[in-house]
């Protein structure tokens, strides 16, 4: 059940060998379930446990997991060697994985770890660093494989590319429920029903849905509502293949926009050009963000926007489809030509009560981005 084939698996691990030469690692200890599935495709959310993915730096790789991820592991993955963690009263994962490194002739060795992932609680991590810090040289490696994925493969590409075209029909199978008196929840279900229907994958955190006051949050909250026919409706959605996320933004406006709608929406189209204009090689993720911020500025609007405005898009699991680099003042990170990075324009004024989003996914290029949506940037409205 392999999502790319052998070649393309064989060809990350040697970038990562790479970067392990260069920072003198002798292994690393990969938490991140992104790590895991890039790398081997190992495709779960068994991280919510303990488990630990060991890369040597000559190829040796064994999988640490407890029994539940046996299989997944085998069905999933290029993984020959998969070690199991029992669950019981006095079980220690940490000393298993001592053990495995142990078995791995690591005593005493340069280790890079992932500490930055969710796929590691503090108190794991407290334990890794306790049992494991006189064991061998630990080093802080979490940067070390996001920067890699940040760069997508031709085969990626192409599943992108797919979530993308998800993500466009996931909007406009709702778009006709989207009408005074619709509830929420139909809306929701539409979008993320069509998504699944259409052989794509739940996405690495929920979809955005909320009208009215909650239309200027950023969050899906529990609870639903039914739209009135002066109104405004906030959405924010991905499509999803293979985990690879193509996400996408609008606020829709029911009956006729207000001027604060329209002003809003103007510089949010006015910023969206000025940050493709941007997002291209060379340039920095700080530089986005500063195009962005200077828009804005322009409208009077630094008190309504957030503080970043977009972040890389991949392979990712819950919490967050949210990837590494981000768009914010002074990211020195470089973009780089096949990344997919997602833009978004959030104008939010809590004084008049008025949402205003707009956001699109692109693939970076040698020169101009490329926009992967076909969903057009005009104001939707509903009369």
């Amino acid at each position: 059940m392999l999502h790319f084939d052998r070649a393309e698996f064989e060809a990350r691990r040697e970038r990562v060998q790479a970067q392990m030469a260069e920072r003198k690692l002798d292994a690393m200890m990969l938490f991140s379930q992104e790590s895991m599935y890039w790398l081997t495709g190992y495709d779960s959310f068994g991280f919510c446990f303990f488990q630990c993915l060991v890369l040597k730096s000559d190829g040796e790789m064994r999988l640490l997991t407890r029994s539940a991820d046996l299989r997944q592991a085998r069905h999933t993955s290029i993984l020959q060697t998969i070690v199991i963690w029992r669950d019981r009263g006095a079980a220690d994962p940490v000393i298993e994985l001592r053990d495995m490194l142990d078995d791995m002739d690591l005593l005493g060795c340069r280790i890079g770890v992932e500490w930055l992932t969710h796929g590691l609680t503090g108190q794991a991590g407290r334990q890794v660093e306790e049992r494991l810090g006189s064991f061998a040289s630990l080093k802080d490696a979490s940067d070390l494989i996001p920067l890699l994925r940040a760069e997508k493969s031709p085969a990626e590409i192409a599943y992108v590319r797919e979530a993308a075209a998800l993500g466009d029909e996931a909007f406009e199978a709702a778009a006709p429920l989207i009408k005074p008196g619709a509830d929420e929840a139909d809306i929701l279900a539409a979008m993320q029903g069509h998504v699944l229907k259409r052989g794509g994958d739940y996405p690495a955190n929920p979809f955005i849905v909320g009208s009215g006051e909650d239309a200027l949050l950023c969050r899906y909250k529990s609870g639903r509502r039914k739209l009135q026919a002066e109104d405004q409706l906030t959405l924010e959605w991905a499509g999803v293949k293979a985990q690879y996320h193509a996400a996408l933004m609008r606020t829709v406006i029911l009956g006729k926009p207000t001027d604060r709608h329209l002003q809003l929406y103007d510089a949010a189209r006015e910023a969206l050009a000025a940050v493709e204009a941007v997002m291209r090689p060379d340039h920095t993720f700080g530089d986005v963000f500063d195009a962005h911020a200077g828009v804005m500025e322009t409208h009077e609007l630094i008190r309504h926007r957030l503080s970043a405005c977009g972040y890389s898009l991949g392979a990712r699991y819950a919490p967050s489809w949210m990837d590494p680099p981000m768009f914010h003042a002074g990211n020195p990170a470089v973009i780089k030509p096949n990344m997919t990075l997602f833009a978004h324009m959030i104008i939010m004024d809590s004084e008049t009560g008025t949402a205003m989003t707009l956001g699109r996914t692109y693939l970076t290029t040698e020169t101009e981005p490329e926009p992967l949506s076909r969903l057009p940037l005009d104001l939707p409205v509903v009369d």
